[in-house]
């Protein structure tokens, strides 16, 4: 158990990376605080870790992390609990609206900031000053691979993440004084919830099936298929454990090969 009996907050807990990130980390051993706007995705969550049988502590705050309120009241409710918080996997994120950037509207890329950025790195801060105070820990923020392979509309969405992955680089370097490590993983298609509506959807405007748009994402991809978000989501714990005490700033593509740095 990699985790064992550390304090993990998970934000964005819904259907798909959210929940696998949570029943992973409680696999692995961690007391998991658990944290998204709606209760019934925290229950969901729960049911999944009780469910496999794993025997840790579950504390569940719902929370709008673009609500200064509510990211201290989710930290406060975490240490009031269990004393120190060991680490973090900022999840949470909204797409933003899906508009070419010569017709959008910028309130509404401020509203995907507000989420995407501020609301993340806002919530790091709130975690980073009670690390200072028990001696370090690891943060994970997911981003993903729009900021690496430009998408037509979904500028709003891959700003906000590019942002997000210099504010991560830029925390690393600040804090790895005290001990607390901050890392970004870059994911590309993951099989799931999100990914299987994302493809209905588009079946439906195109024409085509689910299996031959599916198929068509997979000829770009290196292992020959597309990862699951259970998959995905280990890369992300390990990242969170002490086999990578030595790693921070450091920019992971969880992607199954699609997209490869040179």
């Amino acid at each position: 158990m990699i985790l064992k009996d550390k304090v993990v907050i998970v934000s964005g807990i819904g259907p798909g990376l959210g929940q696998e990130l949570s029943s992973l980390a409680a696999a692995e051993g961690a007391h998991v605080v658990l944290a998204a706007r709606t209760p019934s995705k925290l229950d969901a969550a729960e049911a999944m870790i009780r469910e496999a049988g794993h025997d840790v502590q579950v504390l569940k705050v719902p929370t709008d992390i673009s609500r200064r309120d509510d990211v201290e009241r989710l930290v406060d409710a975490t240490v009031e609990r269990f004393g120190r918080v060991d680490g973090l996997i900022n999840s949470a994120y909204i797409p933003g609206a899906f508009t070419d950037v010569v017709d959008a509207d910028l309130d509404e890329w401020r509203r995907t900031f507000d989420v995407n950025l501020f609301g993340t790195v806002g919530l790091c801060q709130s975690v980073i000053r009670q690390m200072r105070q028990t001696g370090g820990g690891a943060i994970v923020n997911v981003n993903t691979q729009v900021t690496r392979k430009a998408w037509v509309q979904q500028a709003a969405y891959a700003t906000s993440k590019a942002a997000l992955a210099m504010a991560t680089v830029q925390m690393a370097t600040e804090v790895g004084r005290w001990n607390i490590r901050v890392n970004s993983t870059f994911m590309g298609w993951m099989w799931g919830h999100s990914v299987e509506q994302a493809l209905d959807y588009m079946a439906k405007e195109s024409g085509r099936s689910v299996a031959e748009l599916k198929a068509e994402q997979e000829r770009g991809i290196a292992l020959g298929r597309m990862p699951t978000d259970r998959e995905c989501a280990r890369p992300i714990i390990m990242l969170l454990s002490d086999y990578c005490s030595v790693v921070t700033g450091a920019s992971l593509d969880i992607n199954g090969g699609e997209f490869m740095p040179g």
